[in-house]
C-alpha cells in the first residue's frame, strides 16, 4: 500500500537523486504544512482583498507572516490594523494562530490582541469553526470582514467596546487605545 509518507520520501529521493529508503538529510524534508502553504500563499496573493497587504519577514518561512488591513469603509475607515499569523505544524487540521498587533477598541478584538472570529476556532458550536477545507484566503478575508460585515456587537469578545458602540451609535468613531 502506498502511503503519503512513502510517496513523499520517494518523490524527495527522485528530486535529490538519492534512492528511496536510503539515508535522508532532514534539512531537505518539506513538511505537509509547508507544501500546502506554497499553494495557498500563491492563491492568497492572487486573491488578496484590496484593503489588505501580506508580508513575509522570511520568505523561507511561509508559516509566519504579517497582515495589514486598511478598511476603506465603516467605523475603522482610514485606520491600519496589523495582525501576526502563525501556522502550526498540524495545519490544516488546526487553524492558524492570529493575533492583532494594533491596540484597538473593537467588539471582536480584545485589547490584548485576541480575536473572536468563528473560523479561527478549532471547535465551534455553530459549525462555522475551522475545517480542513478552509484556507489562508478564508482567514484573510475573515479578518478583513471584521471591520465591515462581520462586526459583531451581539456576541462580543470586548464587551465594553460593544456596549460603548450600542450606547453611542450616533457618535461612535474608531478609537485608538494607544
Amino acid at each position: 500500500m502506498l502511503t503519503l509518507a512513502s510517496k513523499l520520501k520517494r518523490d524527495e529521493g527522485v528530486k535529490t537523486g538519492r534512492p528511496p529508503g536510503g539515508p535522508s538529510d532532514s534539512s531537505h524534508r518539506v513538511s505537509i504544512r509547508d507544501r500546502l502553504l506554497i499553494k495557498e500563499v500563491a492563491e492568497l496573493e492572487a486573491n488578496l482583498p484590496s484593503t489588505c497587504k501580506a508580508s513575509f519577514p522570511d520568505e523561507n518561512k511561509l508559516h509566519h507572516f504579517q497582515l495589514a488591513v486598511s478598511p476603506d469603509e465603516g467605523y475603522y475607515q482610514s485606520g491600519t490594523f496589523h495582525f501576526e499569523i502563525d501556522i502550526p505544524e498540524a495545519y490544516n487540521m488546526v487553524p492558524p494562530k492570529v493575533k492583532c498587533q494594533t491596540r484597538i477598541w473593537h467588539p471582536n478584538i480584545a485589547e490584548t490582541g485576541e480575536i473572536c472570529l468563528s473560523l479561527l476556532r478549532e471547535h465551534s458550536i455553530d459549525g462555522t469553526g475551522w475545517a480542513p477545507t478552509r484556507t489562508l484566503k478564508d482567514v484573510v478575508w475573515g479578518l478583513n470582514s471584521l471591520f465591515t460585515d462581520l462586526l459583531n456587537f451581539d456576541d462580543p469578545l470586548n464587551i465594553d467596546a460593544a456596549e460603548h458602540h450600542l450606547r453611542d451609535k450616533e457618535t461612535d468613531q474608531c478609537v485608538d487605545v494607544d
